[in-house]
Formats: structure tokens, C-alpha cells, sequence
């Protein structure tokens, strides 16, 4: 059985992060495999979903999402790129979000599911957790064609330079930016 909250701990110790671990996923997240809440520090790990994947793929999520707790809490040690986009959320279905003063505004941008399924597999934030998360991996269980295929699910099909990000983020921007006020509370 693997054991979450050993890996967890250390860590949580070998970054001096204080962060929670659940295994509660909140709403709308119950297909997912983790999340962080950075609000909450905490790393949610849908184990119930994961419990019959081997333990390099537990790992890998688990790896995942410490990495986002650590882009969050310690901008410092991440380049601009991922900072920035740690902002905005991209959805597969078109569905973005900008993060503005601690809350999370939506728009709907248009396209295809491959096409945003691409950009958030893409995102520097996503593809720097998924790189730390199989390099993690790699070093507890070794190298195998099975991480290694999951490490190239999670990677963008067709990775996109620097200024696309540019020019969807301000996308977003553009779109957010005509949402009333109102709108924006609710």
C-alpha cells in the first residue's frame, strides 16, 4: 500500500512547507486524480480513484500536486513564466479562470476540446509539476516504459512557445475584463 503521508512529510520537511493532505476531494474535482487549494494549503489526492493504480502512478500525482504547493507558496524559486501563469486556469472544454484578488472570475473562450487540452497540458505550471513529478518518480521506482508513457500523457501533444500563452492569457483577460462587476462577485 502506498504510503501518502510519508512522502508527504518529507516533503513537506525538506521545503519547510506547512501544508495539509486530504483525501476529500472538494466538488467538482471528484474525477480528479489531486488538486491543490493554495487558499487552504492544501494537497487534495483522490485516492479512492487511485487505488488500483500501481504506486508510481499514486506517486506521480501525489509528486504533481507538491510541486503546485511549492510554485504557489514560493514564487521565488520559479521563473517568471510560471508565476504568471499560475493565474489563470485553462479548462478542456474552453472553460478559463483568472485568479483576481483571491477569487477565481470564468470566461468561455471558443475552440475545441483537443485544442484547449493541449494548452493546459502546456501551461509552464503543468509542465513543470508533471517533469518534477516523473523525475520523483524515476528516482523512488526507477525508470520504466509504463511511467514514462504516463509522464507523455500529461504532456502537451504539441507544445506551443512562450508568446502563445501570451496571447491566450490576454484572451482571457480581454474576455474577463468585459464581465460586469456584478458579475465578477458572484
Amino acid at each position: 500500500m502506498f504510503d501518502y503521508k510519508h512522502f508527504f512529510d518529507d516533503y513537506c520537511k525538506e521545503r519547510s512547507l506547512d501544508l495539509h493532505l486530504s483525501f476529500d476531494m472538494p466538488s467538482d474535482y471528484e474525477t480528479a486524480c489531486g488538486t491543490f487549494d493554495p487558499a487552504s494549503k492544501t494537497v487534495f489526492i483522490n485516492a479512492e480513484h487511485l487505488n488500483a493504480k500501481p504506486d508510481y502512478e499514486k506517486a506521480f500525482f501525489l509528486f504533481h500536486e507538491l510541486r503546485h504547493a511549492s510554485q504557489y507558496l514560493c514564487p521565488e524559486h520559479f521563473g517568471s513564466e510560471i508565476h504568471r501563469s499560475l493565474r489563470y486556469v485553462i479548462g478542456y472544454d474552453g472553460t478559463c479562470y483568472k485568479l483576481v484578488n483571491g477569487h477565481y472570475i470564468s470566461c468561455k473562450l471558443d475552440g475545441n476540446e483537443d485544442y484547449f487540452t493541449n494548452l493546459y497540458l502546456g501551461q509552464p505550471h503543468e509542465v513543470d509539476a508533471n517533469t518534477f513529478a516523473y523525475e520523483q518518480v524515476k528516482q523512488l521506482y526507477g525508470d520504466s516504459k509504463e511511467l514514462k508513457a504516463l509522464f507523455d500523457f500529461w504532456m502537451p501533444r504539441h507544445p506551443l512557445p512562450a508568446h502563445a500563452y501570451d496571447l491566450i492569457f490576454s484572451q482571457i483577460d480581454k474576455s474577463i475584463s468585459c464581465i460586469s462587476p456584478l458579475e465578477k462577485t458572484l
